[in-house]
């Protein structure tokens, strides 16, 4: 039934941000303090005995919700980011884009050695994102105890780049229709 809501509460744009994107705006469910509410609390719900120590947002929606799941796990929050968006040192990963690459980067003193660490996301399309900030949370020897989206876009596959983590989605998307 929640998953219903939540489903129900997200707009589709279509055509944006470009011409034959079917774009699911998460906005209004976020306006509805009981759609949002639900939707950290299912978010949440598998990791509260995780002993989680930091939650990682990825830009910039993946903020929104990062946020308020750290505060309810009691845990620290860190931002990923664009390039130059950080402003103390940061290690930076690369991923490829449909044409090209792109880059994610974290500060490099934002995760500690054998910290549990939840990575959150709004939507899961092709998983690249996620992947290199899962990528560099390793690195900074974080231990990726979930990966947590809103959305997944299933027919675009992005839970193939996941396939080592353990994975919560509360929305599933067969296609780009509205109601799919």
């Amino acid at each position: 039934m929640v998953t219903k809501r939540l489903h129900d509460s997200i707009r589709h744009v279509q055509d944006f941000p470009k011409k034959g994107i079917g774009f699911k705006d998460i906005t209004t469910l976020l306006k509805d303090p009981n759609r949002f509410k639900e939707a950290v609390d299912a978010l949440v719900k598998p990791y509260t005995q995780a002993k989680v120590h930091k939650v990682v947002g990825i830009e910039a929606r993946g903020f929104l919700l990062a946020s308020a799941m750290a505060y309810q796990l009691q845990a620290g929050l860190v931002p990923v980011r664009k390039p130059g968006k950080l402003p103390a040192p940061t290690l930076e990963e690369s991923y490829s884009l449909e044409y090209g690459t792109d880059k994610v980067a974290i500060h490099k003193d934002a995760i500690s050695s054998g910290e549990n660490v939840l990575m959150v996301d709004d939507l899961l399309a092709t998983g690249g994102t996620m992947a290199a900030a899962c990528r560099m949370v390793e690195k900074l020897g974080g231990n990726i105890v979930g990966v947590a989206f809103l959305v997944e876009l299933d027919f675009l596959k992005g839970r193939e780049k996941l396939a080592q983590y353990p994975l919560h989605v509360l929305v599933h998307y067969q296609s780009e229709a509205p109601d799919s």
